[in-house]
């Protein structure tokens, strides 16, 4: 007989703040991609966002070793409490500094490639735009329930808002990037049949 998820999680917490390295790894290996993917949709740059991940990480690894978290069944929401914020910080001093534009020193870095499967780059392109358009409350939404793979219940957590409002705020953002995905092919096909003729 398997046992309850949830107090699996709660032996792997408190293995974890043992120093178990099992039990660390284990979380990194469960939690790691989702905070990965929801720092990367936000930055857009994998060195960032893998920076992002080992911080938040390094900070959780902190607090449970000090006892400053106990399982109460809450960990993912916690977790991802913590990411929004180091995400928040790094989009904020990001903001304040300026980047860097020297094309020698662009041309010099090595490009990566995605693990994933090859995405079209223009669709990629036209939904970073519409997310680009979104409130900044809308797209959090949209990140922590596409990229996080939190629950509802959850988001309410991190965000302390009622699900009500979260189901309402998705619903909508949702609609917005359609509408907006919608106008980028309408244009598209427009220009494309005007070349046509």
């Amino acid at each position: 007989m398997s046992q309850d998820p949830s107090q699996e999680l709660a032996d792997l917490l408190q293995a974890a703040s043992r120093g178990d390295p099992a039990a660390w790894r284990e979380l990194v290996a469960r939690y790691s991609r989702r905070v990965y993917a929801l720092a990367k949709s936000r930055c857009r740059n994998e060195d960032v966002a893998e920076e992002i991940a080992q911080s938040v990480f390094a900070t959780v690894a902190v607090k449970i070793g000090a006892g400053e978290y106990t399982e109460v069944g809450r960990f993912e929401s916690w977790l991802f409490r913590v990411a929004m914020n180091r995400v928040r910080d790094t989009v904020r001093k990001a903001k304040r500094r300026p980047e860097a534009r020297d094309p020698e020193l662009l041309a010099n870095q090595p490009q990566r490639q995605s693990e994933g499967p090859a995405y079209d780059g223009i669709a990629l392109g036209r939904l970073r735009d519409a997310m680009a358009e979104l409130s900044e409350a809308d797209r959090e939404v949209i990140e922590l329930r596409h990229h996080g793979g939190l629950s509802f219940k959850q988001m309410a957590d991190v965000l302390e808002e009622p699900v009500g409002t979260l189901l309402a705020r998705h619903h909508r953002a949702l609609k917005k990037l359609r509408e907006a995905l919608g106008d980028s092919v309408e244009a598209e096909q427009s220009t494309a049949e005007v070349d046509d003729e």
